[in-house]
């Protein structure tokens, strides 16, 4: 089934019904998706500041597939960038005391 989710606590909801929908515990998906029980909780919370890989981690353990409805404009910019491919983040470097001196 598709459900259209527009919120974070939202998620959080989906995650929780289908962990439960399992019977699975909370610590146990945690640890099968290599994750912490306190992040999952977290999510299942709906705390808005979670890092998205960990999330993306937790759905795949859940069998909960992500797709997104992309504007059909943005379609052309999308397969430029898939060609011109993406780059690793830049690394900041952080100064030291010493080599601002």
């Amino acid at each position: 089934m598709i459900l259209p989710v527009n919120s974070v606590a939202e998620l959080g909801l989906l995650i929780r019904a289908t962990r439960r929908a399992h019977r699975l515990r909370l610590d146990d998906v945690a640890g099968s998706a290599n994750l912490g029980a306190v992040f999952v909780g977290d999510v299942e919370r709906g705390k808005e500041t979670v890092q998205l890989g960990r999330v993306l981690r937790l759905l795949e353990e859940l069998g909960i597939q992500v797709a997104l409805d992309v504007p059909p404009a943005a379609m052309e910019e999308l397969e430029k960038l898939r060609a011109k491919g993406v780059r690793p983040p830049s690394r900041r470097r952080r100064s030291s005391p010493a080599e601002g001196e």
